[in-house]
């Protein structure tokens, strides 16, 4: 992208050195705390960059969180939450119908064969980066008689290992997607670098934020581009300094998870993600 891309800037730290390090939240009452806290960050955030906190929405992602401490959460406020691998979410999705007001977003890389799990129970789907998975998914959605908000993968970080569009490519993905009425564009998604460099992570966000402000002047009818979801557990405070509307974060409410960021992001040697 452009050199002359300026942020916030300032002195805003990840919090990566916390990943692994999150307690388990495993009472209401921890629930409660834990979004407690997440919010006033978020809140502080939003004051250094002169942002309305209502514009901000807090995904809870509950990926490797077992039904009970979901039940849990849920208890403390949780209506909606992400989910990356589509096998967990649907056991979920069937063991907590009960819930009717649970909301759920797959936020993870989808094949064209579990579209029609997707069209099915999903809310909200943040990762389309493929007019295959467009197509599979709208044929679905038809079939089940209802429409789907989506966002569209962007890779800002530059790196091979994660799911994605170029920035290049994203104009043209675009002027497609009408082509697929079921499929609601609500705005873009970005996974940044997993660094404990904060100017590398602010960089992929508003590499994110300055190609929408870009294509939301060419953007087809019908094509919405007023989200950016961007930000996780490590780096959502500086991902809402740089115009971040919808935030990603798992482990700093639910607790560190005992899998490894591989197996739910794809990851280099040197690099991962967290929620």
């Amino acid at each position: 992208m452009n050199d002359d891309i300026q942020g916030l800037g300032g002195g805003t730290q990840t919090q990566h050195d916390q990943h692994g390090l999150w307690p388990k939240a495993e009472t209401v009452e921890d629930f409660r705390r834990n979004l407690d806290t997440v919010h006033a960050r978020i809140a502080a955030a939003c004051q250094r960059a002169g942002r309305d906190p209502a514009s901000v929405r807090l995904l809870p992602v509950s990926k490797t969180v077992e039904e009970a401490r979901i039940r849990l959460a849920y208890e403390a406020g949780c209506r909606y939450l992400g989910e990356n691998k589509l096998q967990e979410v649907s056991r979920k999705w069937e063991a907590m119908a009960d819930l009717a007001d649970l909301k759920w977003s797959v936020i993870g890389h989808l094949q064209t064969n579990k579209a029609k799990l997707v069209a099915r129970y999903a809310a909200e789907f943040q990762a389309l980066d493929s007019l295959r998975v467009a197509e599979a998914l709208d044929r679905r959605l038809q079939a089940e008689g209802r429409a789907l908000d989506v966002f569209v993968q962007v890779n800002t970080s530059g790196e091979a290992s994660k799911y994605g569009l170029h920035p290049d490519e994203t104009a043209a993905f675009l002027r497609e997607l009408p082509a697929f009425p079921a499929l609601r564009v609500r705005g873009l998604m970005t996974l940044a670098v997993f660094s404990a460099e904060p100017a590398r992570v602010r960089q992929c966000f508003i590499l994110l934020r300055a190609l929408r402000d870009r294509l939301r002047q060419e953007a087809p009818d019908g094509i919405g581009l007023d989200e950016l979801s961007m930000g996780m557990s490590g780096d959502y405070e500086i991902a809402i300094e740089e115009g971040a509307t919808v935030v990603r974060v798992g482990q700093a409410i639910f607790g560190a998870r005992n899998t490894p960021d591989s197996f739910y992001w794809p990851a280099e040697p040197d690099a991962g993600t967290a929620a």
